[in-house]
């Protein structure tokens, strides 16, 4: 390519830079960090019933989001909650996705 010559580059999404130990992949399939000890609530707020617990390094699978009780965690504040499971969610701020947005389809 001559020096006064361009390439046009379009960008058709973006991927959230991988943590150390994070694969491609898991960022792929919606597989994020719990980035603090978070209990599991059964419903998107504190005063849902706590079904259980998620210690700091542990792996999700984003099912959805949806938006719920505003929660002050490790990574920020935020209203949005994750679902990782029937009947379980965490808030968002316990999870390491790489966004202060929405990153699963909501719920």
């Amino acid at each position: 390519m001559a020096p006064e010559e361009t390439e046009a580059v379009e960008a058709v999404g973006t991927v959230e830079a991988a943590e150390p130990g994070e694969t491609a992949e898991a960022l792929a399939a919606g597989t994020y960090s719990i980035v603090a000890d978070v209990n599991v609530r059964s419903g998107p707020g504190t005063s849902y019933r706590k079904v259980g617990r998620l210690s700091a390094g542990s792996r999700v699978t984003i099912a959805c989001q949806k938006p719920g009780e505003t929660v002050t965690g490790p990574t920020g504040t935020s209203k949005i909650w994750d679902r990782i499971g029937s009947g379980r969610y965490v808030s968002d701020t316990y999870v390491r996705t790489g966004s202060s947005g929405y990153v699963a389809p909501r719920c």
